[in-house]
């Protein structure tokens, strides 16, 4: 849990930048259910693009569909709401297209590890230069609470009421298996966690994958407030802990039952991203959008008069 100075020293470094801060508020209604760890989510990732500086002018959200969607409108900023499972790919495209802008992504461990999960894959495989938050309920929360490809074994769940029978995927097991250039993993009731480690995420050049373990209170009964707290760890309790170390970041993943480690589990900040691997884009300094010109179609309309 975060500490009462840690608080506030984040309180006080948001008031020196509060109008910032300000600028993502919405008029909009939150629909969210009472306790819902979206509302945390939202409000720690204002915290961290305000405490990095970031203007809303200067960030380009991609919501999928799901409970975390239903945020596209509650934040400012430029938003794109894509479809199911394709958030991913949609903003590989704009961040590629422009790299002058924050690109952030987010999606539900449903949408991301069943829907979208090839994307997900090649969007790492690439390191394309954004941010992607798995928001893992371990459920299909906007339907009603049918159980995912996260949803632990043995849970009953809307549509598998006698328990699920496969075994769950480990969303930053998984990741890591990848070769990723960023991996994080923060929880919803840690608010002080969760900024620190977007902030990290929003510094990283290639794609920064961090998984948030979010509360359902309405679906999810399974792994409220209190069992979340009761196992969760920091990277920082690690004695000489390094992200550089892909091998030990594997292996303080592996275990979920016990000891479920939050924080920036691996980065290497070194590599290369997509757009500067590109060998059609060195030493060009402008974004491929600044590059389009206006091009005449009428000769092409007359063929076909």
């Amino acid at each position: 849990m975060a500490k009462i100075n840690d608080t506030k020293i984040l309180l006080k470094d948001l008031s020196e930048k509060k109008g910032t801060y300000l600028k993502y508020e919405t008029e909009e209604v939150i629909t969210w259910c009472n306790g819902c760890g979206n509302y945390n989510i939202q409000n720690a990732l204002k915290r961290a693009l305000t405490l990095e500086g970031f203007e809303p002018d200067k960030i380009l959200f991609f919501f999928d569909i799901g409970c975390n969607g239903n945020g596209s409108d509650k934040i400012g900023g430029y938003t794109f709401h894509g479809l199911h499972g394709r958030a991913i790919s949609a903003a590989a495209g704009a961040c590629v297209a422009n790299p002058n802008i924050k690109v952030i992504a987010s999606g539900g461990d449903g949408a991301t590890m069943s829907e979208g999960i090839n994307h997900l894959v090649h969007a790492i495989r690439n390191d394309y230069p954004m941010v992607f938050i798995l928001h893992n309920n371990h459920n299909y929360g906007l339907t009603t609470g049918q159980a995912s490809a996260t949803t632990p074994r043995g849970f009953g769940m809307n549509g598998s009421p006698d328990g699920v029978i496969a075994d769950p995927m480990n969303p930053i097991e998984f990741v890591l298996g990848l070769n990723p250039s960023f991996a994080a993993r923060s929880f919803s009731g840690d608010i002080k966690n969760m900024t620190d480690v977007f902030r990290k995420a929003l510094k990283h050049k290639g794609f920064a994958f961090v998984e948030i373990l979010q509360v359902c209170p309405t679906y999810n009964r399974a792994t409220p407030q209190s069992w979340y707290w009761d196992r969760v760890k920091y990277t920082s309790d690690i004695k000489n802990y390094k992200a550089d170390n892909l091998k030990k970041a594997k292996e303080i993943v592996e275990d979920f039952e016990k000891n479920i480690y939050l924080g920036v589990i691996y980065q290497d900040s070194k590599r290369e991203n997509f757009v500067e691997k590109l060998p059609n884009r060195k030493n060009i300094t402008t974004a491929s959008v600044e590059e389009v010109n206006y091009c005449s179609i009428e000769k092409l309309l007359k063929e076909f008069e």
